[in-house]
């Protein structure tokens, strides 16, 4: 018996409408662990080299871990892995909510869907006893160009509230290559996991299951899930609490890392009109927690449209990347209009740094003259500032009209970037095709050396070395490289537990006490360096997949105007000090020269013969 685990993972062709239970032996649970980790092995497996990540044979993974379920808090989060239709890499993207609880009462580790099905449809799939599988599909014309919020409520008010549903808004129905996958207004929110699902024409995926799993010590469990708890009522989550993520903004400003007009600038004179004071308390509506959290981070504000709405249907929930990528970023201080563009994101489902990026590449094109008036009658009303016509943009991007501004928005950064010539690309701030985080890397330079190097591109979240620059100033570059790597393989294992990242500072010994938990819950006899070890091996296998699916060298850069326009400022990064870090990361983590994976490894990761 395997304990915390099912041990296998669904396969649903959406073509054939045939389910499949493929077994998981305890050697990939335990070298894998779950969430990022498993789905990225799933994923290899599922997958063959050089493929469409929108095409029929694409798959598309949800995971849960063997912590889903628990009291652990924080621990009802699923992770979605997808090669990414704006990159071209590997993407995962990860949410907390019940769905996750319910995907684990299936019997079941993960779900991969594969295949394209015969019409619109959304897919209801149901645990009938321990062994049996009950697979529906039912058209889904009626709930086309609907938010995902009002695609659950129509699917419970039509099927039932039992359901636990994901599902797409108009963005992934149209396949926009930074679309979201969302349960409860929550998102899965980077990489185009939505496009993703969009291309196989489904629009929802409902779970239903009543399957239990064993815990192989409960009485541990509860006594680890009892400390926890109160350790993250504690003062390192306080901040969480109280003003959650968008108090980051003014700590950023100040010390001059705030990506402002599209990261040419790295701080704003305005920014404190988007302080959390500006918009709370008066108009916080309420704070959120997710299923299984005792941290309560998510902030839901109104904005003055919504006054007159019933308080179920306001607000806008909001975090600091959301609010740095519609604000400084494109110019606009305007706390009432990122309020009204975050909550336009959130109804058509799509990536707001991505969009925000996007969107403040494009006004700086305008400004250096780049775009021709043709595109459209308001391409000159696109410029830093406007925030109607961010909205309006934002709208346009989903009607389908070819040669527009909008048209050029919908692809992201870097196809318009090719698409505009003008070496545009130098400053489309982007890594491997994702829009760079409200991070500017100028003076980070362990978070620049994070990002460039990272599997799914610009990411703040799969390495967390901001951390490092925030401690420490003066590292050498072989220390900084070996920090980053570490705090990859960090989070690597936190993600794939799957842990939130708010409880990093709570930790004594993160790899002691994550074995304790996987002990307690797994009867694994798991250790701090076997902990480790998984970190590197998924943070690797990761590497292989890009590197299966055509990554070269360049790809781990930053755009050139990051360098140019901080090369006369104390403490920024040139592109020499760059090359030293990447060299050294290369070296950290035993690749070649130029950060390919040695033939040995490569051939053993993509086989799955276990390190």
């Amino acid at each position: 018996m395997i304990f915390g685990y099912h041990g296998n993972y669904i396969l649903i062709d959406l073509s054939t409408r045939r389910i499949e239970r493929k077994t998981l032996h305890l050697n990939i649970l335990r070298s894998y662990i779950g969430g990022v980790g498993l789905g990225s092995y799933i994923l290899m497996q599922e997958s063959t080299a050089g493929y469409n990540p929108l095409s029929p044979e694409a798959p598309i993974v949800f995971v849960t871990s063997p912590l889903v379920g628990t009291p652990l808090t924080t621990s009802a989060k699923f992770a979605i892995i997808a090669k990414s239709p704006l990159t071209g890499r590997i993407c995962d993207a990860m949410s907390s909510s019940r769905f996750a609880i319910m995907a684990k009462r299936l019997g079941t580790d993960a779900i991969c869907l594969k295949g394209r099905a015969e019409f619109h449809s959304i897919v209801f799939l149901e645990a009938t006893d321990e062994y049996g599988l009950k697979l529906n599909f039912i058209p889904s014309f009626d709930f086309m160009s609907q938010s995902a919020k009002m695609t659950e409520k129509k699917i419970h008010d039509n099927f039932g509230s039992k359901w636990q549903i994901a599902s797409t808004g108009l963005s992934g129905e149209k396949q926009i290559p930074f679309a979201t996958i969302s349960h409860d207004g929550r998102h899965a929110g980077r990489g185009g996991l939505g496009a993703v699902l969009g291309s196989k024409l489904i629009k929802a995926l409902a779970l239903y299951g009543e399957i239990p799993f064993k815990v192989f010590d409960h009485h541990k469990t509860t006594e680890i899930a009892k400390s926890l708890s109160q350790r993250s009522l504690g003062p390192d989550t306080a901040k969480y609490r109280e003003l959650g993520t968008v108090s980051n903004l003014l700590v950023f400003n100040r010390l001059g890392v705030l990506p402002t007009r599209n990261f040419q600038l790295t701080n704003s004179d305005e920014a404190s009109r988007l302080v959390p004071e500006d918009l709370a308390p008066a108009r916080k509506i309420a704070r959120n927690s997710c299923a299984s959290c005792t941290i309560g981070c998510e902030h839901i504000f109104q904005n003055k449209s919504d006054e007159n709405l019933p308080e179920a249907n306001s607000g806008v929930r909001l975090e600091y990347e959301s609010l740095f990528a519609l604000g400084p970023l494109c110019g606009i201080h305007d706390p009432e209009q990122v309020l009204n563009s975050a909550k336009l994101c959130d109804e058509y489902g799509i990536d707001t740094i991505s969009t925000g990026g996007t969107i403040a590449f494009l006004m700086e094109c305008i400004d250096k003259g780049f775009l021709d008036a043709r595109l459209n009658n308001n391409i000159n009303e696109l410029h830093f500032g406007n925030a109607e016509a961010v909205i309006r943009l934002i709208h346009e991007m989903h009607e389908d009209t070819p040669g527009t501004l909008a048209s050029l928005l919908r692809i992201g950064s870097r196809r318009a970037a090719k698409l505009i010539g003008h070496n545009s690309i130098s400053f489309a701030n982007q890594i491997k095709g994702l829009e760079i985080p409200g991070y500017h890397p100028a003076r980070l330079h362990a978070m620049a050396l994070g990002m460039a190097v990272g599997t799914r591109g610009a990411d703040h979240n799969r390495s967390g070395a901001y951390e490092v620059d925030f401690s420490n100033h003066s590292l050498e570059e072989r220390e900084i490289a070996s920090a980053v790597a570490a705090k990859e393989d960090y989070s690597a294992v936190m993600d794939s537990l799957i842990l939130c990242k708010f409880l990093r500072g709570i930790f004594h010994d993160f790899y002691s006490e994550a074995s304790q938990m996987l002990q307690a819950v797994t009867g694994i006899p798991f250790n701090s360096a076997e902990l480790k070890s998984a970190g590197e091996r998924i943070v690797l296998l990761r590497r292989a997949f890009n590197q299966r699916e055509g990554w070269q060298p360049q790809e781990d850069n930053l755009p050139d105007s990051i360098f140019k326009q901080g090369e006369h400022e104390t403490g920024s990064l040139t592109t020499q000090r760059f090359q030293k870090l990447k060299s050294s990361y290369y070296q950290v983590r035993s690749l070649t020269e130029t950060g390919y994976l040695e033939n040995s490894i490569y051939h053993n990761l993509i086989k799955n013969q276990i390190r």
